[in-house]
């Protein structure tokens, strides 16, 4: 089996997947990183960019020798997935998006609000413990005590604001998300099978993104979790890793292509 990859999302670190990552072990290797200016990753003085945070990517599964690996990216880390695709398409064997960024204009407003200049950069160190618990509140009950105050710990790390508002202020602005999928698809040369995996309960992202991406690249797999909100993988683990494990080993699943107008 290829190994697999999960990418977390915002303001958060490898322990979002402490339900999903053991499930997935049984019979294929898993690794799980935490993203620069996350978890027990190093907090430089650096512009967090997307493109940024894509590019550590790309050369730490080159450094790890993973010539190929099936790639799962939730929220922010399904946007570093994509652009993944532009700096190292022919090791992503196959793209899974579970509630992602860059796929459409509409964000949450407390993210919003996160992207004014200055404000969490330069005032919202000691308010980013009490912020991860608050933002874990909608996890479900997945996520264990003892994951969200490991969490709200590396998250009080002294440079993780800058790090968590840099790499914001990148992707959303007061209007919503700034970037998109689509502006720079026909840039890739293959696209790998994708599956799309939404809650249609999600207040941050909303599902209307997912259908619309979904239905604007054919031969796209897009799956539904009733009931779900933006943490789907902590709400419903066991259902998730069927739905993945399926899209992972089926032979038949084919490679999506651009609609065109």
């Amino acid at each position: 089996m290829p190994p697999v990859v999960l990418i977390h999302g915002l303001n958060n670190s490898c322990l979002t997947w402490s339900q999903v990552a053991p499930r997935l072990a049984a019979d294929r290797r898993v690794l799980t990183p935490d993203l620069a200016g996350h978890g027990q990753s190093g907090r430089p003085d650096a512009g967090y960019s997307l493109d940024w945070h894509a590019h550590i990517m790309a050369r730490w599964l080159e450094i790890v020798g993973l010539e190929t690996a099936d790639v799962i990216g939730h929220s922010f880390g399904g946007g570093v997935a994509q652009v993944l695709l532009l700096e190292c398409a022919e090791r992503v064997r196959r793209l899974v998006l579970i509630a992602a960024g860059g796929l459409g204009k509409g964000v949450g407003f407390w993210l919003r609000l996160a992207s004014l200049p200055g404000v969490v950069e330069h005032l919202g160190e000691p308010f980013m413990a009490l912020g991860t618990r608050l933002a874990l509140r909608g996890a479900g009950d997945g996520v264990t005590p003892e994951d969200i105050r490991a969490l709200s710990q590396l998250n009080s790390r002294e440079g993780s604001a800058r790090a968590f508002a840099r790499s914001v202020r990148d992707v959303i602005d007061w209007r919503g998300q700034r970037r998109n999928f689509h502006e720079r698809a026909e840039k890739i040369a293959k696209l790998p099978p994708m599956l799309v995996v939404w809650g249609d309960r999600d207040a941050l992202i909303p599902i209307a993104q997912a259908r619309a991406f979904a239905e604007s690249l054919e031969g796209t797999i897009f799956e539904t979790f009733s009931g779900c909100g933006h943490y789907l993988h902590n709400e419903r683990p066991d259902e998730l890793v069927r739905v993945v494990r399926k899209f992972l080993d089926d032979p038949t699943v084919p490679a999506p292509h651009l609609k065109r107008p």
